[in-house]
């Protein structure tokens, strides 16, 4: 309980260092599946039929959106099974139908977590930087983002998009490189991690932020 405590107090002076202005952003790093705690909720897909729409869609307490230009849009993606078994994708999974421009898939959490991820292929093959990127907001308040490089998985472009928070956030929007005509998403986990976990995280971010000002110091002194 005390290391909980102890971990939460941290966060919320990190909380504190990296708010810019009004906006309020926290640090964000790149996670697998194993950072996930043991029993975190993993949305799989399974039992859904193929052709099911994906907008308004909720499973495992999250409810999903399919968005263009910020709208919720039916006709988008649904659950099928593009395209075939991947490192991280198995059918079924979501497949939407094109990547417009502007297009998002949302995840609508059950309640205020610091994990999330998801396994994802693109319609392409070879590396793609920027393959997938994660925005995180708690409410309308953006608390971070995080952009992840797509590899030959094995065949079509994806991999594991994971990342963890110093802020809690309930809302994860999700797009993906105009390289792929399409997207895939399945095996999504979300939770909050280890409390040992957490410290570490926020240590090492405010390692960074010290580093910063150090070096704001030292550009003004010289």
């Amino acid at each position: 309980m005390q290391i909980a405590k102890i971990a939460v107090l941290t966060s919320m002076i990190l909380a504190v260092l990296f708010a810019p202005s009004s906006i309020t952003r926290g640090a964000t790093i790149a996670i697998g599946p194993s950072a996930f705690p043991s029993g975190s909720p993993l949305i799989t897909f399974d039992g859904l039929p193929f052709g099911l729409e994906v907008n308004g869609l909720t499973v495992g307490g999250a409810i999903f959106q399919t968005t263009l230009a910020g709208v919720a849009t039916n006709g988008l993606a649904d659950i099928d099974n593009g395209p075939g078994v991947t490192n991280n994708v198995n059918p079924p999974n979501v497949v939407s139908f094109a990547n417009p421009p502007g297009g998002a898939l949302v995840v609508n959490l059950p309640a205020a977590e610091t994990l999330f991820g998801f396994g994802y292929a693109i319609e392409t093959v070879g590396t793609v930087p920027n393959a997938a990127t994660i925005n995180l907001f708690n409410g309308s308040t953006s608390v971070g983002s995080i952009s992840f490089t797509g590899n030959s998985d094995p065949f079509f472009t994806g991999g594991f998009a994971g990342v963890q928070s110093t802020l809690p956030f309930n809302q994860a929007v999700l797009t993906f490189s105009q390289v792929g005509a399409a997207y895939a998403v399945d095996n999504i986990r979300f939770g909050v991690p280890e409390p040992a976990s957490l410290i570490m995280m926020s240590l090492g971010a405010l390692g960074i932020f010290v580093t910063v000002l150090w070096q704001r110091r030292l550009q003004i002194v010289g």
